[in-house]
């Protein structure tokens, strides 16, 4: 059974401006999502499952029916502001869905297989997809999952310091815990991170979270319970946020199960602010001219 690749793509863009999932980055106007789906399926994923909103999905649909069928099969679900709550209702000052581990919810009834988890506005690289497939072919079940850990020097931003997970993990290369660091940057030859403390080095090859993260389907089952849980205990939090990370140190604390950080060489950049376009076109264009994806990606 080929793996599933889940793109979580329904966020709102509130600091970029625009609906930057659905906007070219590439020579012919290839998205982001574009040249995830190209690099899963050269990497043998056999589904791709969007994960948007209910308002914007005829347009989505729209761009990316015609280029991916016969190519890929797709599916597309809605995250909602009441998806999986059940009886409970959301505060009524709420004004989106719960966060990302709600997203990959949302797709309990479509994904049966092992899958990966994305962001839409990353760019991951094909390396990062070669290594995601190996291990959900080859390694994945209900005690291990995964999570690709980059290189932090290949994350930074010449625009910026930027903040990132950095990963701690046993002798084993399994995850323990994930650190947030804020306020990173390279200083000449070194990369630096502030804290309330002052400034300390961290290593170029620190591997850091992207939000790449490889999953059994059996994480449904005990996410939909721990979600309803989330939102009892968060009732009067209209802005309580069920991330990822809070399912992953569950399933590593209280479902003896191991989460695998596997490198890849693959350089990252995505875009947050709308000021990352520019630099996020040139990094596209720089692939396409070095060979390592066509100019027109489905022709």
């Amino acid at each position: 059974m080929q793996p599933t690749l889940l793109i979580l793509a329904a966020g709102m863009a509130s600091r970029y401006g625009s609906m930057k999932q659905t906007e070219g980055f590439g020579p012919g106007g290839e998205t982001i999502m574009d040249y995830s789906v190209y690099d899963a399926i050269r990497a043998g994923f056999g589904k791709v499952v969007f994960i948007i909103r209910k308002d914007f999905a005829e347009g989505f649909k729209a761009i990316f029916e015609p280029k991916l069928k016969g190519k890929i099969k797709t599916e597309y679900v809605y995250q909602e502001m009441d998806s999986f709550l059940g009886s409970m209702k959301a505060p009524a000052d709420r004004t989106k869905p719960w966060g990302t581990a709600h997203a990959v919810l949302c797709a309990k009834d479509v994904v049966k297989e092992p899958f990966a988890v994305i962001n839409a506005d990353d760019f991951y690289g094909f390396d990062a997809f070669e290594k995601a497939a190996d291990f959900l072919n080859n390694r994945c079940n209900e005690k291990n999952y995964a999570l690709i850990g980059y290189r932090l020097e290949n994350t930074l931003s010449e625009h910026g310091s930027v903040s990132r997970g950095v990963c701690q993990v046993d002798a084993d290369q399994n995850l323990v815990g994930i650190k947030e660091r804020t306020k990173i940057y390279k200083e000449h030859e070194t990369i630096f991170y502030e804290d309330e403390s002052g400034k300390h080095p961290l290593p170029p090859a620190s591997g850091v979270s992207m939000n790449f993260w490889c999953f059994h389907p059996g994480l449904f089952a005990f996410v939909e319970k721990m979600f309803l849980e989330f939102v009892q205990a968060n009732s009067a939090n209209p802005k309580a946020e069920f991330f990822i990370p809070i399912i992953a140190e569950d399933f590593m604390e209280n479902r003896e199960g191991h989460i695998s950080v596997i490198p890849t060489s693959s350089q990252w950049f995505g875009v947050t602010y709308k000021e990352d376009a520019p630099f996020v076109k040139a990094c596209v264009e720089k692939l396409v001219t070095d060979g390592a994806y066509p100019a027109s990606l489905w022709q």
